[in-house]
């Protein structure tokens, strides 16, 4: 696996475990109106990284992988964003749909 890969991997996860002891949490469904937007940005954001990526000369593979990990690092912001007090809560469904449309590439 790719370090910066690993690395991207590493501090999406370290966020939410950060986030998930949060007592501002999200009370939302699985199906509910932003679902659709959270897996067509994380779709687009892979998209775009893994053609910045692919500019740079790199490989097919780690082209799809930085925008993997490029994707999923923004999500995992927009929910730690999310998790101040003032904002919705910290969503683990929104979380769930943003790897989904990163990932719809793999």
């Amino acid at each position: 696996m790719a370090p910066l890969l690993l690395f991207s991997i590493l501090c999406s996860i370290l966020c939410s475990i950060l986030c998930s002891a949060s007592t501002h949490m999200a009370h939302d469904s699985w199906t509910g109106r932003d679902k659709s937007a959270h897996f067509v940005s994380s779709a687009a954001l892979a998209y775009a990284g893994s053609a910045a990526a692919a500019h740079q000369n790199a490989s097919p593979a780690r082209s799809i992988n930085i925008g993997f990990a490029f994707s999923i690092s923004l999500g995992s912001a927009k929910e730690a964003f999310d998790s101040r007090t003032a904002g919705s809560g910290w969503s683990w469904k929104d979380f769930a749909w943003d790897v989904a449309g990163g990932s719809h590439r793999l």
